[in-house]
């Protein structure tokens, strides 16, 4: 009796002894637990990629030339209107002749009494030149002959020139098209007096040529260094929204234009209008191609932005503490510290990225080079250094660095409360 009880003490401690065994072995074959993706990734690929320049601009006709008139008076005829298609030497407008018909008479009056009188002092100076020579008139009165000779013909001079005036300013009078064109404003009336005191007033605006136009454009002073002449550009307006028109740069004008401390430069880009879609003063949303590039390494440009908060990176860091600490009690202790070391690393290597980046701006070397985040076999974030190239609002390219295409990029956390972005 004694001996089954001593044999069945024996088994059960034989059994407790393979247990532990079973269980020490699935506890060092238990996968490491991976954590569910805290973050949102992207992958790394190959593609092309497109810098522009955005700009706000104004369309306007390349020729515009604004019609005045150089004398006054009331308009009596008005022979053109707006949107009208004019040729060159075309009458626009007449004013009133009636005041300069009468300045012309007399001025041709005044030109007649000028000659009379050149014709009499000259009959004299003949007259008195004989005198002299027969010793009957001194050669005084002779000298005063030819001097009002000279005055009669300096007056008749004077009369004439008077006379052209009057004759220009009748001419003037009546407006006319400079070029050909087409009138895109007009500012007079029939019945309007026109004064030209001081200033020439504006009476009709003309462009050239309405097929060609051009837009002017505010660009940033950080924009003007990717600025080259003939670039091409694309552009859209209000009245056609689903719509692109082209452009190129015609001219980078020097002045710059200063308001409320901010810098911009005046660009001009040429467009074809053949449509005549494009009307004067339309307001055009313009994009200038200033590189594009193909096939090249890129990431999204989101992940150039994103960075561990202060509590993931503390959090990092008590997960390396804890993991630490239970592998020092485990019986895989050398490989259990290693992971915890590995960890550790990583946590240290975040804390070492978000340094490096303060490190990166109080030096302002963040132009082109940056710190981004991939995902490691457990979902960590890990930082690694690239230097980029063209980038614009969707894709940055990659230079150099550590990624390889097919990598995942680390672009934005996911809430953990909600699982959203």
């Amino acid at each position: 009796m004694a001996f089954l009880t001593k044999k069945k003490i024996v088994l059960a401690v034989g059994l407790l002894i393979v247990a532990g065994a079973t269980s020490a072995w699935y506890a060092r074959s238990k996968p490491a637990v991976v954590e569910a993706p805290r973050f949102r990734t992207a992958p790394v690929d190959r593609g092309t990629i497109t810098q522009t320049v955005t700009a706000t601009g104004t369309i306007n006709p390349v020729a515009l030339i604004n019609i005045g008139s150089q004398v006054s008076g009331t308009v009596s005829e008005l022979k053109a209107d707006f949107n009208d298609h004019v040729k060159k030497g075309q009458v626009l407008l007449k004013l009133d002749p009636t005041i300069f018909n009468a300045v012309i008479a007399q001025s041709e009056a005044q030109l007649a009494s000028a000659r009379a009188n050149l014709r009499l002092a000259q009959a004299t100076f003949q007259r008195n030149q004989t005198l002299v020579a027969q010793s009957f008139m001194s050669s005084l009165t002779l000298d005063q002959s030819r001097r009002e000779v000279d005055v009669a013909q300096a007056n008749v001079q004077l009369a004439q020139a008077q006379l052209a005036r009057a004759q220009a300013d009748l001419n003037n009078s009546v407006i006319r098209s400079p070029i050909d064109g087409v009138i895109i404003k007009r500012t007079v009336d029939l019945g309007q007096t026109v004064a030209a005191s001081f200033t020439t007033p504006t009476l009709f605006q003309i462009a050239r040529d309405l097929t060609k136009m051009q837009i002017d454009t505010s660009v940033s002073e950080a924009d003007v260094g990717a600025l080259k002449e003939g670039q091409q550009a694309r552009f859209v307006v209000d009245a056609y929204p689903d719509k692109e028109f082209d452009a190129r740069m015609r001219q980078f004008r020097l002045a710059a234009n200063v308001v409320q401390n901010v810098v911009t430069y005046n660009v001009v880009l040429d467009v074809d209008n053949n449509e005549e879609l494009l009307k004067p003063g339309m307001t055009a949303q313009v994009r200038l191609l200033v590189g594009n590039r193909q096939q090249v390494l890129r990431i999204p440009t989101a992940a150039l932005r994103f960075r561990l908060s202060d509590e993931e990176i503390e959090k990092q860091k008590q997960k390396a503490k804890a993991l630490a600490s239970a592998s020092a009690s485990a019986s895989a202790s050398a490989s259990a510290t290693a992971s915890a070391s590995a960890a550790a690393g990583k946590a240290g290597e975040s804390v070492a990225a978000q340094e490096d980046d303060a490190a990166f701006r109080s030096k302002g070397e963040l132009s082109r080079t940056f710190k981004i985040y991939t995902l490691d076999d457990k979902n960590q974030p890990v930082a690694k250094d690239i230097r980029i190239g063209l980038s614009n609002f969707r894709y940055t390219e990659v230079v150099g660095g550590e990624l390889k295409q097919g990598d995942k990029v680390v672009t934005r956390a996911i809430n953990e409360k909600s699982g959203e972005l």
